[in-house]
């Protein structure tokens, strides 16, 4: 069996390599190059690095819709995909003897889209998993083929999830592909019903509210957490917000007002309470814990309002 592969970030590593040692990877296809910093560096994609890595043809098509023939020369029974990041066009879905497969980081129908593993956790999502799925002309939408399920700690942000994941997903291509070329595996219909969508994160969506329970807003900071970071404005200056706890004071206060400073924390009123600021960056600072920052405030925060 020749499998063409097709993915882009580090996500991708871990299934593409086990497909590696085990099957006849013939082709990569990933994003294009890009250009990084001031000096506009040329960095590579983790998936173009595995294949490099493994002496494998690479393809960087900028448009996959009008340069796909590309990969059919290449005559592949299957295709997989895994955040690849472009639409995959229906002649090449259609080409390969066994179709295409993804392998998605979320449990289908629940989460279709661009950013399953942030939105899970902004939305305090008690599990998630991996799903295998036929791919169609829809976003997410085939047959479920394959999935398994991951207990989303309640300290997870983005950064841990997203490696736990990553290795859930080597694990369950792993484990799918025997029964896939043996057929001893079930089709799963989407229930339309359950749909939810996971839509890539915003500049919008970054900014956090304080004018939310303390729960929700400590979902969202480590939803966002390490990347793209969420972020608030303080005396006009924005602030990303990298770490929170949920505080135990009961002070009043409009949300968003600094109600206390505490040792390594700042105390921020919110509409049930009050989330404890535990690490942040300034515009124009470098990251650092709570305590840190406080050493260098010389001025009262109390009674400050964040976004006002």
């Amino acid at each position: 069996m020749k499998i063409v592969f097709m993915g882009t970030p580090d996500f991708a590593v871990k299934p593409l390599e086990v497909l590696i040692e085990k099957y006849d990877v013939c082709l990569i296809v990933t994003q294009p190059d890009k250009e990084v910093g001031r000096k506009k560096e040329i960095k590579f994609s983790p998936v173009k690095e595995v294949a490099l890595k493994n002496n494998i043809d690479i393809f960087q098509p900028s448009n996959i819709r009008n340069e796909y023939e590309e990969i059919l020369k290449y005559e592949p029974d299957l295709i997989v995909t895994c955040a690849y990041g472009q639409i995959i066009p229906k002649k090449l879905l259609d080409y390969p003897k066994y179709r295409c497969i993804n392998i998605h980081a979320s449990l289908l129908p629940k989460y279709r889209g661009g950013a399953p593993i942030h939105r899970a956790i902004i939305n305090g999502e008690k599990e998630t998993g991996i799903t295998i799925m036929y791919m169609d002309e829809k976003m997410d939408s085939g047959n479920i083929l394959y999935q398994k399920k991951l207990d989303i700690d309640y300290l997870d942000d983005v950064g841990s999830l997203f490696d736990k994941l990553s290795i859930l997903a080597r694990e369950t291509i792993d484990e799918f592909m025997p029964k896939f070329l043996e057929g001893d595996f079930t089709e799963i219909t989407q229930n339309d019903e359950d749909v939810t969508y996971a839509y890539n994160i915003s500049k919008e969506d970054e900014l956090l509210s304080f004018d939310d329970t303390a729960l929700n807003v400590y979902n969202k900071v480590r939803g966002l957490c390490p990347w793209p970071m969420s972020y608030a404005f303080l005396e006009n200056k924005k602030v990303k917000i990298i770490k929170a706890e949920i505080g135990k004071s009961n002070k009043d206060g409009v949300s968003g007002e600094i109600i206390n400073i505490y040792k390594d924390s700042i105390g921020v009123k919110v509409k049930d309470g009050e989330i404890l600021i535990t690490y942040l960056q300034e515009e124009g600072k470098k990251k650092m814990d709570t305590k840190t920052y406080l050493n260098g405030v010389h001025e009262d925060l109390i009674g400050k309002v964040f976004n006002k």
